[in-house]
């Protein structure tokens, strides 16, 4: 077994459907059942059973695919850290980004770095927080960068609090908001979490939500079209915005607000290319970069 199978199993668990993973490691699917059934008889038992297109681990793929997982960590781990026993920064640096951060703040910051360090590569991957939080928990990354509140024993840095704003076409009364259809778009949990707290200590009616989009610029365009309103972070908005925005503030008079958190682990410091980056992200002025 070697890592060709690591990423083979990875892909299979992934897909869960063979002619798929096929797909995602270039070869054809014969090729593919060919490898698992070298796997299943140096192994000597199944690891996989099917059930008309569908596929499931047995017991036993279960547990090869779980140290399979385990041993592509590690083994990329020892990778990481002999080339950058040197102390000098270079390898691949392996990001997990809000996509919202990727969007707005991320393509120069990676170029300004890459100048810097031009034998470090960048991998990166973007996706709700929660989905970057989950990666840095399982060590697929180095570090990552999250929106919102996760609880995190290792290193967190914050890099930016803005605030959040109810945006609609034509002025509307916050108190007519139960009757108004809302346009919601897919975010973190903890996001969802702070607008419904805010929701309930002014209102016992639900939220009319008519429409739910994968993406804030969807989001925004139905709002500029006059098909509702939406409850945004101040990143989405400029100043030539032709829309009418309303900052969330709390009965207190306090703001909702939303923070963006660097974290990685200690241990990932040891390799040049964490701490280079680190010390890059935190040289940046965030905060004052709406």
């Amino acid at each position: 077994m070697n890592e060709k199978d690591y990423l083979l199993l990875k892909y299979i668990a992934e897909a869960q459907n063979l002619t798929k993973a096929a797909e995602l490691l270039y070869i054809t699917p014969p090729a593919l059942t060919y490898r698992l059934q070298q796997l299943e008889k140096e192994f000597g038992v199944p690891i996989l059973t099917r059930s008309g297109k569908k596929i499931e681990f047995t017991p036993e793929g279960k547990y090869l695919y779980q140290y399979a997982q385990k041993a592509s960590t590690e083994l990329r781990k020892a990778k990481d850290y002999m080339l950058n026993m040197a102390n000098e920064a270079q390898g691949t640096l392996r990001l997990g980004v809000s996509r919202v951060i990727a969007h707005y703040k991320l393509p120069p910051i990676l170029k300004e770095f890459v100048n810097l360090y031009p034998r470090v590569e960048i991998n990166v991957k973007t996706g709700i927080s929660d989905e970057i939080y989950e990666w840095i928990r399982n060590e697929e990354i180095h570090v990552g960068i999250v929106r919102g509140k996760y609880t995190w024993s290792e290193q967190k840095h914050l890099l930016k609090e803005e605030n959040i704003f109810i945006i609609s076409k034509n002025k509307i009364n916050l108190d007519d908001l139960p009757n108004i259809p809302r346009i919601n778009y897919k975010n973190s949990s903890d996001f969802s979490e702070e607008i419904n707290n805010w929701w309930y200590e002014r209102f016992t009616a639900p939220p009319l939500i008519t429409m739910q989009v994968d993406t804030f610029e969807i989001c925004k365009e139905m709002v500029m079209n006059d098909l509702g309103y939406a409850i945004i972070p101040q990143i989405f908005l400029y100043p030539d915005d032709p829309l009418h925005a309303f900052e969330l503030v709390t009965k207190s008079g306090e703001p909702v607000t939303l923070k963006t958190w660097m974290l990685y682990r200690e241990s990932a410091t040891q390799l040049a290319i964490v701490n280079k980056f680190v010390a890059h992200l935190l040289a940046l002025d965030f905060m004052n970069d709406t």
